[in-house]
């Protein structure tokens, strides 16, 4: 009896890696030259059907703007335990922000997309500002936001 468990144990520490691979991406966006106040920014994966799957980052530390990020806002429902620990500072006309997070494997070339929602204090809402296919052939090529974003890439 207790081989069968020893084998048991050992069979799934040696298969459940593998149900749940994850690899670090890199996520770049370079916001474009504007004049105004530090811009907030909600990445996040939707799934084919456009339905919110999970907050990726969040630029900007307080929380009492992020219901200007319309779509996202609205999807996560602001829940802070989603967002707790991948947060950080707003970013600013023309600057770069360059932050690294964990994706399933399961998730890439699999219908699901990067979104990225953006706000400027007394500006327009850019919601989505930037929506690109999560793809293995489409990391590494720079996709155009529509608000505030000049580009967006990621890299696998």
């Amino acid at each position: 009896m207790k081989q069968l468990i020893a084998a048991t144990c050992l069979a799934a520490a040696i298969a459940l890696p593998g149900l749940a691979q994850a690899r670090e991406v890199t996520l770049t966006t370079q916001l474009k030259d504007y004049s105004g106040n530090d811009a907030y920014l909600a990445i996040y994966v939707t799934d084919a059907n456009g339905q919110y799957q999970k907050t990726l980052w969040v630029a900007g530390k307080k929380a009492k703007y992020y219901r200007h990020l319309t779509d996202w806002a609205r999807a996560s429902g602001l829940n802070p335990n989603d967002i707790d620990g991948i947060s950080g500072a707003s970013v600013g006309s023309g600057s770069t922000l360059k932050v690294s997070v964990e994706l399933a494997d399961t998730l890439i070339d699999a219908g699901y997309q990067i979104r990225i929602d953006s706000a400027v204090e007394s500006k327009r809402e850019g919601r989505p500002d930037v929506s690109v296919p999560l793809t293995s052939k489409g990391a590494g090529k720079p996709a155009t936001g529509s608000t505030y974003v000049d580009s967006f890439t990621y890299d696998l």
